[in-house]
C-alpha cells in the first residue's frame, strides 16, 4: 500500500470479547505516539447499544482514535468497529462495513476480520485474540497462517476469559503466547524495527 511507510507490518488486527477491555486499553497506552501501522479492533459488544470504544481508547493511547466508517486506513491511527456490522479491509485499504449474516453467532466477528487481514495482506498482518468468550478468531488465525501472518494471543494467567485464546491456541497457528505487556512490546519489536527488505 503507497500510502503506508516503508515497514514489514502495515495492519495489527486485533480481536476481542468479554474482558478484553481491559487488555485493549493496556496494549495501546504501552504503544509509542511513532507506531507506523494502522491497527483495527473489533470487541463483541450489545448490537443494541452505540460502541463507546473509541472515546474510551482516546483516553488512553498516544495515537489518534476513529470508529471504522469506511474510510482508507492511514498509517499510526486506531479503528474500532460499529456496532452490529461485520469489519473486514479490502486490498485497497478501506475499512468495509457489512449487514452480512452473523459468523460465530456475532457481529462483528473477528474471524472475518482476520480473513480479510490475511487474505489482503499475507505477511503484512499480524491477528492479536485477547480474551473472550466462544471460538471466534479461530478460523481468522487459521487463514491469518495460510497467507504468511503473523499471530499473538493472550495468555491465560492474564485472560478474564481464556476460551478465545485457547480456541485460537488448539489451532496449532499461533506465534506468540503473551501477557498484554508483553503483546505490546512485540508489537513495537515487530512493527518498528523490521523493514521491508
Amino acid at each position: 500500500m503507497s500510502h503506508f511507510p516503508n515497514i514489514a507490518y502495515n495492519i495489527v488486527a486485533i480481536g476481542a470479547s468479554a474482558g478484553g477491555q481491559k487488555p485493549i486499553i493496556q496494549i495501546l497506552s504501552a504503544l509509542p505516539a511513532d507506531f507506523p501501522a494502522a491497527i483495527i479492533i473489533v470487541q463483541h459488544m450489545s448490537p443494541f447499544y452505540p460502541s463507546r470504544l473509541a472515546h474510551i481508547l482516546r483516553r488512553h493511547t498516544k495515537l489518534p482514535v476513529e470508529q471504522a466508517s469506511g474510510q482508507i486506513m492511514r498509517p499510526g491511527t486506531v479503528y474500532t468497529y460499529l456496532q452490529d456490522r461485520h469489519l473486514i479491509v479490502d486490498a485497497n485499504g478501506s475499512l468495509c462495513l457489512l449487514e452480512s449474516p452473523k459468523m460465530n453467532s456475532v457481529r462483528p466477528s473477528v474471524d472475518k476480520l482476520f480473513m480479510s487481514v490475511g487474505l489482503n495482506y499475507g505477511i503484512r498482518g499480524i491477528a492479536v485474540v485477547l480474551s473472550g468468550c466462544g471460538r471466534d478468531g479461530a478460523l481468522g488465525m487459521i487463514a491469518m497462517k495460510k497467507y504468511g501472518g503473523t499471530t499473538i494471543v493472550q495468555d491465560e494467567t492474564t485472560s478474564e476469559h481464556f476460551d478465545m485464546p485457547l480456541a485460537a491456541i488448539e489451532t496449532g497457528k499461533v506465534d506468540f503466547v503473551l501477557t498484554p505487556e508483553m503483546i505490546a512490546n512485540r508489537l513495537s519489536r515487530l512493527v518498528m524495527t523490521e523493514s521491508v527488505a
